[in-house]
């Protein structure tokens, strides 16, 4: 016969191994966790009074139960069994809420709490699900570059460490790309890591461009699950370079000039509107049929009035595919004649020309010594003062840097001419002579004085001014003389002389003598008779000044007193 211990233990281990006893009014409960995070789960039953210990245990995928936690209501110890995946990771509180650190996508299962009795066993089911969100998407392999109507692949979008596996979506310029027979192919697949069991995504897109594709944006997305529910993650931008053939060939000419002239260097560039674009091309000059292969630049040095005409450049492969453009080489000629340093003779006529030959009309400009002239010049008869330099200046105001010019260096000569002047001094006591000289070149002065006389001043020159200057000289001549004026230049000597009297000068000193005398004469005079007048005066003064003091006499004495005085002054 059994005890009845003995069979309260057999009822034990029964209901732990087959019970399915669930508290009436519990369903089923999940619990969602993020990959890594700690999972927790509740036991969600109420604990019995006559409790002896709780347990926790998970359903392997055949039904079987797999005890991984045991905690006594009587002692309060945890117990945790020998399973491998789960150790160190379990916590079991007082509560019966078990915790499980660091979750892996293998913790996705049911999980049970059973509070047992000595006569019941409850239970409480858990099923855990397990999230973990992928990597940002990225688009790798991307193509170097996309050929129009062609159908080429573009990349892969990859986005790794999923679960559950996610959805990969394409977009271009935002708007969502589906496939397309022939020009939009999208390829999906999924591996799963056997290790982690985390998916692996990629979507291959095969994309047909065109030009309206350049510089569009396209982009990938993963649409993944969590515990919160759906969610959507964007990679970033890729934008690639569109090939595509020229159309349409144009030519430029460089640097870019509004005009050319001659001496320039003109280069001549073809360019393609494709991409890329052609890197060599057919240069056609005037009159040469022929083209000229080169890079898409063509030089021409040193260019020349005959280099004026059309210039053409083409595709090597499509000569139908051409461009031109006209080049106009703007040139500027000028003569003058006479030129360089000419001599001629005063008096003289000298014909002047400056002949402009330009592209276009022309602006003449005549400058002498640096001073612009008003008109051309034109020597019927020539002047001193017509020498000096000449230039003659012409240019093309539209053509920056065309000008030319030539210059005339006129030089006048002609013998000495002069012409001798005589001035007196006020005084009458000096003569200035003045000898006025013409000639070039600068004829040398020279003086000689014939008879005696004192030179008052040495000669002075004055300065030399268009082939003219005068010297002059002060003299008093003490006897009739004669100055000699000599001057003289490479071409001739020429000598003027003037007489100059010595009578002029005495007469002139006797009657400035006689003014003298006759002016000290009449001074003396004035002297004296302002002498008697001041001595009268006084003398009436004192005689008034005693009949008043004295206060003598009776009025009859004093009437003759003044009779008397009256009679004096008489």
């Amino acid at each position: 016969m059994e005890s009845k211990g003995a069979s309260s233990c057999r009822l034990l281990f029964c209901l732990l191994i087959s019970a399915t006893v669930l508290r009436p009014g519990l369903g089923w409960y999940t619990v969602n966790s993020a990959y890594g995070d700690t999972i927790i789960m509740p036991c969600r039953l109420d604990v019995p009074q006559n409790l002896m210990f709780g347990k926790w245990k998970y359903e392997k995928p055949d039904g079987s139960p797999v005890f991984i936690a045991f905690r006594s209501s009587t002692k309060k110890s945890v117990q945790y069994d020998d399973v491998p995946e789960y150790k160190d990771r379990l916590s079991l509180s007082e509560n019966y809420t078990l915790s499980i650190s660091n979750a892996r996508i293998s913790d996705e299962k049911r999980f049970v709490c059973m509070l047992v009795t000595e006569d019941n066993v409850f239970e409480a089911p858990t099923v855990v699900k397990v999230f973990k969100q992928p990597s940002k998407p990225e688009i790798v392999s991307k193509a170097l570059f996309l050929e129009t109507e062609q159908l080429k692949k573009l990349g892969d979008c990859v986005s790794e460490d999923s679960y559950p596996d996610g959805n990969i979506t394409w977009y271009r310029n935002g708007k969502v790309l589906h496939p397309l027979e022939g020009a939009v192919v999208i390829i999906f697949k999924k591996e799963m890591d056997p290790v982690t069991q985390l998916y692996t995504m990629t979507s291959t897109l095969e994309y047909k461009t065109t030009k309206a594709d350049i510089q569009m944006p396209f982009t990938c997305s993963v649409t993944y699950y969590g515990p919160s529910g759906q969610k959507t993650v964007h990679s970033e931008q890729a934008v690639f370079d569109i090939y595509y053939p020229t159309e349409q060939v144009t030519i430029q000419v460089l640097p870019p000039k509004t005009a050319i002239k001659e001496g320039d260097n003109v280069t001549l560039k073809c360019l393609g509107n494709g991409n890329p674009p052609p890197e060599e091309f057919l240069f056609y000059l005037p009159g040469q049929p022929e083209g000229i292969r080169s890079s898409n630049t063509y030089t021409l040095t040193d260019v020349r009035r005959n280099a004026t005409g059309d210039y053409k450049c083409s595709l090597i492969d499509k000569k139908s595919m051409i461009a031109s453009t006209a080049i106009t080489v703007h040139y500027l000629d000028l003569s003058l004649n006479p030129s360089g340093e000419v001599t001629r003779q005063i008096g003289d006529a000298l014909p002047v020309s400056c002949t402009i030959s330009a592209s276009r009309n022309a602006t003449v400009v005549w400058m002498k010594d640096n001073i612009r002239l008003r008109s051309s010049p034109s020597f019927s008869s020539l002047h001193y003062q017509d020498a000096g330099n000449y230039v003659c200046e012409t240019a093309l105001q539209e053509v920056e840097g065309l000008k030319k010019r030539e210059s005339l260096t006129l030089i006048v000569e002609g013998k000495p001419q002069i012409k001798m002047t005589k001035k007196t001094d006020p005084s009458g006591l000096s003569k200035t002579i003045i000898c006025h000289v013409e000639g070039f070149p600068k004829p040398a002065i020279q003086w000689t004085i014939t008879g005696s006389g004192s030179v008052i001043n040495q000669a002075k020159e004055s300065p030399y001014i268009n082939g003219r200057y005068y010297s002059k000289i002060i003299i008093s001549p003490e006897e009739n003389v004669t100055l000699t004026c000599t001057a003289e230049n490479q071409l001739e000597r020429t000598v003027n002389s003037l007489n100059v009297s010595a009578n002029e000068n005495r007469e002139k000193v006797n009657d400035q003598a006689k003014l003298i005398v006759g002016i000290v004469v009449g001074l003396l005079l004035a002297a004296l008779v302002a002498g008697v007048v001041y001595w009268l005066y006084m003398k009436k003064s004192k005689t008034a000044s005693k009949h008043v003091n004295k206060d003598l006499g009776n009025m009859e004495e004093n009437k003759k007193l003044e009779e008397n005085n009256h009679k004096t002054e008489a």
